[in-house]
Parts: C-alpha cells; structure tokens; sequence
C-alpha cells in the first residue's frame, strides 16, 4: 500500500495551499492528544462525504485510496468523485449509497489526532452506532438543511446522552441546497435546542456547512459570512477534552498476573491492567477487592520502562510492596475511595439480538475484566426513542430497543455508577448458548 497523502489540487479540493505547513515528526505525532469522534444521523444526511471531505481537505488521503475513489466514481458515471466512497468500504454500502457497519478512519493534524467512526443512519443499524459510540469523547449529529429535526435525529441525539458523551456538535448540512439560508439555519438550531433541553448535554456547538462543496469543513465558508463560528475541523482540533476523564476515583480491574520467568526477573509479580480512572502513583495505598488486603504500590511499569504515576487510559503493570492474593477480575483502588459492591444492578440497556430479552432469562455478563452469571429481574420501562415517554407496560426488549432493566448477579460487582465512570460504569450482556454479544449496559446504580 502507498503510505503517501495526496498533496496536489484537483477539482474536487479547496483551497490548495490551506493545509500548507503541517507537516509533523513522529514524536510530535505520538505526543498528542488523541480525539475520538462519531458522526450519526439519518440515511443521506451526508455523513460519509463529510468525513471524505474532512479526509480529503486534510490531506489524509493515501494515493491509492484516492484513485480507486476516483476510479470507482468514474465507473458509476458521477461527474466528479464521490467523497463517501473513501469511507464506504463494503460492496453493499457502495451499491446501495448508505452506511451499514461502522467504519473506522484515522488521521492527524499538527495539533491533534483522530480516530473516526462513520456510523450507519438506518434505524435497523441503531445497535450498530451505540458501538461506535461506546468510546467516543465528541459526537457530530448531521441534519439534512431541508429536512430539519426528525426522527432517527432525536433518536441518536437520546443514544449520544444515554452514552453520556461529553460534546456535541450539530452540523447543519447542505446548506449549498437551501440557498445558504440564515434563517433555514436558526430555525434547525432552535428546533434542535428545544428537543435537547431535556438531555443533560452541557456541550453543544452548530455549525452550518456543505460537505460536498467543503464549506465550513476544513476551511471557512465565503458563502455563509453571516456565521462567525469556527470550522468544523477547527473545533476538532480545539475542543477541550482532558477533563472528560474521571480523574478523581482510582479504579484499576487486573487483566492479568505477570510472572516472568526470566533471569532478570526471578521475583516478579505484577498486575497487568488499563487504570479505568483516577491516577496511581508509586507509594500509594491501596486496597484490592474483594479480599480487602491492602498494600502500597511499589512500582509502575509501562512498556518495560518504571514510571512514578499511571492515569487513563494506560496499559500498565503495577507492582505492590506485598504479595497479596489477587487474580483477573480483581480490583485496586484506594482505601477510603472504593467503587459500589453489589449484586443487583439498575442498567439502561441497548438491546442488540434478534431474540428478544426476556424477564427470568439467563445471561453472562462482562464487565471490565470480570465475567459473571446474571438474570433479568425485572423491566422497569422501555423508552419511545420518538416522546421520550416511558412505556411500563413492556414484556420484552426487542432489537435496537432500549430499556431500564434490574439484573441480579451469582457474585458482586465492583462499580460506579455511568456518569461518574463510563468505563466501571458498563458491561455488556452475552448469551451463554450462542456467546455473541446481545446487549450493552450503562449502570445506573444498585437496587434492592
């Protein structure tokens, strides 16, 4: 594969000269910041051509993407190239024009690097963008200018607060077919503003673009004088973003116990792991769970080198002063700053199977690096995605559904609630008879 990026103008770019001066080293590269965003939204509100186009604008694109994007708009009979083909990567989505799995993009500027998920819009792949939106820290919510606020819009705006993710951008597109309209463009807002009141989003921007023409995506927009706001990339790169982390709680589930048997290693014991939350730091207290044995930390280990504290999401091995027993599934965190232990557990759940989720039934769950047995105790409600109203009286959770659901676990689990921790905050639900994967959870507490 090529590992050149396209750096000639061609008829389908902006302005040829406005990413001049960004080339970078690798050391600056791995020292940044990394920025993980979706876009979501209904089917043909653009959501792959404006990646292609924030890729394209960029100069992220390798060579051979570009030609075989090229090639293939070329053998479709387009007049120019199609933009969502560099993100469409399945013979089905280029055939029938729409998203249907996420695709995962990468690229980087001077500033900040990125990992993209191009979610599918179609509500039959609803389950489809909760997992892109698992792990997301900004969200880009796309609205057709001439269709305004619908449904699959408010249904993925509900799924970005349900996953409890720190920003949101609404980006107005195709504003080229709606006249460049200031009026088109505050009525979506208001609309938009309206119906979000009810979430608990603290962290909303608008902006009013084309992603086939490339206005206000990498470059500002002579068309729309009348927005003074930011691009979209450059909100990207600027977003503020260290403080999304729960830094307070120190969580730290063993993946692994390290026994090298090596020369140089004779005595070794860590505990390998990636800290959840919180920050660690070499003489720390600790206590692991759910024996209650404490200890001190006596060495952090990252890549083979010591380091005098860990914080997330690092992938380290710690090692404490005492040899204590502790195995996978385990937890350290502090002596007076412990998570939640409990065996009944209050969960909002995407459910994500065609069999259905019933009452009574049986599942393994996991949940950091710990598996356990459950059944579903009760289901509280199911949410009318459309109202947002509650309806009690549901017997099931059927695909893509989402619902309150009590479980009641063979063992205790060692958590947080979701919006204090996303990540001792979920688990997901599998099914003991085929092991795939039918259901995520977000905790929302212990029940009774």
């Amino acid at each position: 594969m090529s590992t050149k990026t396209h750096t000639s103008a061609t008829d389908f770019s902006a302005d040829p000269n406005a990413n001049k001066g960004m080339e970078f080293s690798t050391d600056a590269y791995l020292d940044m910041d990394l920025l993980r965003f979706l876009t979501c939204g209904s089917v043909d509100d653009g959501k792959s051509t404006l990646i292609g186009r924030l890729l394209y604008d960029s100069k992220s694109i390798f060579e051979d993407q570009l030609e075989a994007a090229e090639s293939a708009s070329l053998n479709r009979g387009d007049q120019r190239m199609d933009l969502a083909l560099l993100t469409d990567g399945l013979r089905a989505e280029r055939e029938q024009g729409i998203t249907i799995d996420v695709a995962y993009r990468y690229f980087a500027t001077p500033k900040r690097k990125f990992i993209i998920a191009d979610c599918p819009g179609h509500t039959q792949y609803t389950r489809n963008m909760v997992t892109g939106a698992s792990t997301a820290n900004l969200a880009l919510i796309l609205i057709d200018a001439r269709h305004g606020v619908i449904e699959q819009t408010r249904r993925h705006s509900f799924i970005t607060s349900l996953l409890r993710i720190p920003h949101l951008v609404v980006c107005v597109n195709k504003m080229d077919l709606v006249d460049w309209s200031q009026e088109k463009y505050e009525q979506i807002r208001d609309d938009f503003e309206e119906f979000a009141a009810r979430f608990e989003i603290t962290d909303i921007t608008f902006i009013p673009m084309s992603a086939l023409t490339g206005d206000n995506v990498v470059n500002r927009s002579s068309n729309m004088e009348w927005f003074q706001g930011p691009s979209l990339l450059h909100h990207l790169e600027n977003v503020h973003i260290a403080g999304d982390r729960d830094m307070i709680d120190p969580r730290f589930p063993v993946q692994w116990v390290l026994r090298p048997q090596g020369d140089e290693h004779h005595d070794y014991r860590g505990y390998g792991g990636q800290v959840a939350s919180g920050v660690f730091q070499v003489g720390d207290d600790v206590i692991a769970l759910p024996s209650g044995m404490e200890s001190k930390i006596k060495a952090i280990d990252i890549g083979g080198e010591e380091m005098p504290s860990a914080y997330p999401p690092q992938s380290v091995s710690i090692q404490l002063e005492d040899d204590i027993d502790i195995s996978r599934g385990d937890m350290l965190c502090r002596p007076n700053n412990k998570p939640i232990s409990g065996q009944n557990i209050d969960a909002m759940v995407v459910w994500m199977a065609d069999t259905p989720m019933v009452v009574g039934k049986k599942y393994t769950i996991r949940h950091t690096s710990s598996e356990v047995r459950c059944v579903v105790k009760n289901l509280y409600y199911q949410m009318d995605i459309e109202t947002l109203h509650r309806m009690e009286d549901a017997e099931s959770l059927k695909l893509n559904e989402i619902g309150r659901v009590a479980f009641r676990m063979t063992k205790p689990l060692f958590f947080d609630p979701y919006r204090q921790c996303r990540t001792t905050g979920s688990f997901i639900i599998v099914d003991e008879q085929t092991n795939n994967t039918v259901g995520a959870a977000m905790i929302i507490g212990e029940t009774s």
